[in-house]
């Protein structure tokens, strides 16, 4: 068990009860995105509490709950406010384990109620016409057609995107090896369409954009301009340059190619199981969301169609 520095009070000091649950999330392996979004939200709660005059052994069930009414008036939708609920509940976890607080109180107080809303899903034919509009002269436009046909074919998240290496392609096995959330790797097989716009990336574009980065090139797949890893950033601000070119729409996002992923494999047959396991679900009560999608969709038919709907 990590111990803190004797210097250090986690329970009367938001910074050190902070640093605390980083050494154990470090110690844990968890990703790097995981500690920065936790740090990023405990940081807020401890803004918030020290302007109430809080320590962190002061926080019970009530102050939480003071706390998560203070997000929803300052605007926070309720499934940003269950992820700042999350990591006050793993600040206060790791807090108990160590002994500097008794129990956590986070645990005591309700999830706020996401929304259930339906995600953005492409019709098979706007897909393709997004990918179409996409050309294959360029480095640039090359990766970028392997990028999103990978992410379409694959249904992979953005994070996963830019973290795929040029060896985790298997063009043998006709799949892909992704490392998914919580570290997780599974293999997902990679369709006939993305793995043409793919050999011609590394065969036409990659190497020029490798150039840029000096020697030896970095390990991902896809490289900016400069020759480096895209983050996802870039990968949003591409996809909504080419979403406008092929006339899809404003808001396009890289999640979106991910549900047009499941839902296309859901109308052509698949099973859930199936689904859950290329998406990387720990649960298939999430993947369970796009049979909802397919049932607003038919709905939607029936009531454009049956005359007596």
């Amino acid at each position: 068990m990590a111990v803190a520095h004797p210097t250090e009070r986690p329970g009367a000091d938001w910074p050190a009860a902070i640093r605390l649950l980083e050494r154990d999330l470090d110690r844990r392996d968890r990703a790097e995105r995981t500690r920065r979004a936790y740090r990023s939200d405990l940081q807020e709660l401890s803004r918030w509490a020290t302007s109430q005059e809080l320590a962190p052994r002061d926080v019970g069930p009530r102050e939480v709950r003071r706390y998560v009414a203070h997000l929803s008036r300052s605007g926070c939708a309720p499934s940003t406010s269950a992820r700042k609920l999350a990591a006050v509940r793993a600040l206060f976890n790791a807090l108990r384990e160590h002994g500097h607080v008794a129990q956590n109180p986070g645990e005591l107080v309700s999830t706020p109620r996401r929304g259930r809303h339906l995600p953005r899903v492409l019709s098979s034919r706007e897909a393709g016409r997004l990918l179409d509009a996409i050309p294959a002269a360029s480095p640039v436009e090359l990766r970028d057609r392997a990028m999103f046909e990978l992410a379409y074919s694959c249904g992979l998240r953005a994070g996963e995107l830019v973290s795929v290496d040029e060896q985790d392609l298997d063009f043998d096995a006709e799949q892909v090896r992704v490392e998914g959330k919580g570290r997780k790797t599974r293999l997902v097989p990679v369709g006939e369409l993305a793995q043409r716009a793919l050999r011609d990336y590394l065969e036409r574009g990659r190497p020029p954009l490798a150039r840029h980065a000096g020697a030896p090139p970095p390990s991902a797949l896809f490289l900016s301009v400069r020759g480096r890893r895209l983050g996802t950033s870039d990968v949003r601000r591409r996809l909504k340059a080419w979403a406008t070119r092929a006339g899809i729409g404003a808001g396009l996002s890289p999640h979106a190619l991910r549900h047009s992923f499941a839902t296309h494999l859901l109308d052509g047959g698949a099973d859930l199981r199936s689904i859950q396991e290329m998406l990387g679900h720990a649960s298939v009560s999430t993947t369970q969301i796009y049979t909802r999608v397919e049932s607003a969709r038919l709905k939607s038919a029936y009531r454009a169609s049956h005359p007596r709907a």
